[in-house]
């Protein structure tokens, strides 16, 4: 059996779960997703939590899908009631970010300064070197932060570009000039 797929998930108040056919939504306070479950998965909908099940939990596939369903469900009920949010630094003399609208314009040491459109269901805050991404998918949220991460990533010698707030850069050492051995 799979021991993350039989433990049951709690609906906190305030959050309405629907299952119909193979289609499973869930709304809360920070908004509304859905998912389409696997045809080999079934979801239950008992009192206020819901049961994961398989077909045959005997089946190796069927077993690691149970489990990756029961995550998948969980991280969308905690994105309703809680949502997530990655945070990025970004280092460099000159390199600064500032969000107009729906766009994140990052200046990143380049000719030009670099326009990043926020996905829909996504809030970005800049504050000083600090860009804070928040949403209640999960997936959008690690997703966004990858793709601005992308755009300058953090180099070895002097650590400039946009790193993870919890992302340990190593530092290599630079060219030194030859001694003389004469």
């Amino acid at each position: 059996m799979s021991r993350i797929g039989k433990q049951p998930i709690l609906i906190p108040a305030g959050v309405e779960a629907k299952i119909t056919g193979q289609k499973f939504s869930i709304k809360g306070p920070k908004g509304e997703l859905s998912k389409e479950i696997h045809p080999l998965v079934n979801v239950r909908h008992e009192d206020d939590q819901l049961i994961i099940s398989v077909k045959n939990s005997e089946e190796k596939r069927q077993r690691s899908l149970w489990g990756l369903f029961r995550r998948l469900i969980a991280n969308m009920v905690l994105g309703v009631t809680e949502g997530f949010s990655k945070k990025l630094e970004i280092n460099g003399i000159g390199y600064k970010g500032t969000v107009s609208g729906d766009t994140l314009i990052l200046k990143l040491g380049y000719s030009h300064p670099i326009e990043f459109q926020i996905p829909k269901g996504i809030e970005i805050k800049v504050e000083k070197n600090m860009v804070t991404i928040f949403g209640s998918d999960k997936q959008l949220v690690g997703n966004t932060a990858a793709e601005i991460r992308a755009l300058r990533k953090p180099e070895p010698y002097k650590g400039k570009g946009i790193k993870y707030s919890t992302e340990i850069i190593r530092r290599k050492a630079g060219k030194t000039a030859m001694k003389d051995t004469a």
